[in-house]
């Protein structure tokens, strides 16, 4: 007598394993949790900006963060959504860069190897970079802004940082010294509003 297992049993396991991979699969969402991990990395970055900028304002004598009720973005230049390695010059700290502060003026050096850009430009949506705006050079004060890709950080998401950041539009996340700064993307590539 030969032992195995019958083309039912087979049939059952492969039915179960492939039920148990679809429930896995819809309850670890991975395409959300990549979502979540990026919006997570556009948090550090502001996070970092905003430091790195209080740490400018503070260390050099004469700062310059920009021209007044200017705009700056990391697409600036190219359309929104198509950054590229060719615009790799943005990210550069010495003022040339998307944000016009030169942190290579901080005696200590420039607490910043490089300025950050959106972990996902290229989505589909179009509305995935970030924005610095300058309200006013004399009082030093800015306002850091980007859209959240996964619906746990958006606008009603149960991490919702979006609404709860305290800036004037709750469909954008938002961080600086004056977060009622109204900020102009020309195109307004968030695709929500003016931030």
């Amino acid at each position: 007598m030969k032992k195995g297992f019958t083309l039912l049993e087979l049939l059952i396991v492969i039915g179960i394993l492939a039920i148990l991979s679809t429930t896995i699969i819809l309850v670890i969402n991975p395409a959300e949790l990549l979502k979540k991990a990026r919006d997570s990395q556009r948090m550090s970055d502001l996070n970092n900006l905003k430091t790195a900028i209080s740490h400018y304002l503070i260390s050099v004598s004469s700062p310059n963060i920009g021209s007044i009720n200017q705009t700056y973005s990391d697409v600036s230049g190219v359309a929104c959504g198509a950054w590229s390695a060719a615009t790799t010059t943005l990210l550069k700290v010495d003022g040339s860069g998307w944000i016009p502060i030169k942190f290579t003026d901080i005696s200590i050096g420039s607490p910043i190897s490089s300025l950050p850009h959106d972990p996902n430009p290229t989505a589909s949506t179009g509305n995935h970079y970030y924005v610095y705006g300058v309200k006013s050079a004399t009082d030093c004060t800015f306002k850091l802004v980007t859209n959240m890709e996964s619906q746990a950080y958006s606008s009603g998401g149960t991490n919702n940082v979006e609404s709860n950041d305290g800036g004037t539009n709750t469909s954008l996340y938002e961080l600086g010294t004056d977060l009622t700064l109204a900020i102009t993307t020309g195109t307004n590539c968030f695709n929500v509003g003016t931030p």
